[in-house]
């Protein structure tokens, strides 16, 4: 087979990769659970980091209480996530598996006069470079998340929204 040929075929399998990636990452989308998920904004600070907002899911913990202040060795806890009605759940991960693919660490923050239970992985919404940050909202405003809750890894964002006060999320027109 001549050079351009093995080229060609190359090309073609690393076509074939990034197609069936982009294809499980659309059936994903269509097939698993889709929850709304209010966000906390955090920034990592670097100085390359691209053009993305980075958020902190907030989560409902299930069966887990606040560590007492100054107790630095439940600062973080390992949890599996799942849907439970719009919700994003979190629960204490089966004793045996912290370092399965399906668990997540969770940590306690304090925002607004709250206790927050989030994820410590931040996830990652990429945007145009002519939108402002979506990230800094007015007084009243809370960003949210859509994601999709995939069987193992981490929950994919989908799209932003905004709620104010009681009332529904309003999908935000980042294009």
């Amino acid at each position: 087979m001549k050079p351009w040929g093995k080229g060609l075929v190359i090309a073609v399998v690393h076509l074939c990769l990034v197609a069936s990636l982009g294809a499980k990452l659309l059936y994903d989308r269509a097939t698993r659970p889709r929850v709304w998920v209010l966000t906390v904004p955090f920034d990592p600070e670097l100085p390359v980091r691209g053009r993305y907002v980075s958020l902190q899911l907030v989560v409902e913990p299930k069966g887990m209480n606040r560590p007492e202040q100054g107790d630095s060795r439940r600062s973080t806890e390992s949890v599996v996530l799942r849907p439970e009605g719009e919700r994003l759940v979190a629960e204490a991960c089966p004793s045996g598996r912290t370092v399965d693919s399906s668990c997540f660490l969770l940590q306690w923050v304090a925002r607004d006069g709250r206790d927050l239970a989030v994820l410590s992985e931040p996830a990652a919404f990429f945007i145009p470079e002519h939108v402002p940050d979506p990230s800094r909202r007015p007084p009243g405003e809370e960003l949210w998340i859509e994601v999709t809750v995939p069987k193992t890894g981490p929950p994919r964002p989908i799209r932003l929204g905004v709620k104010s006060g009681d009332g529904p999320v309003v999908p935000l027109e980042i294009d």
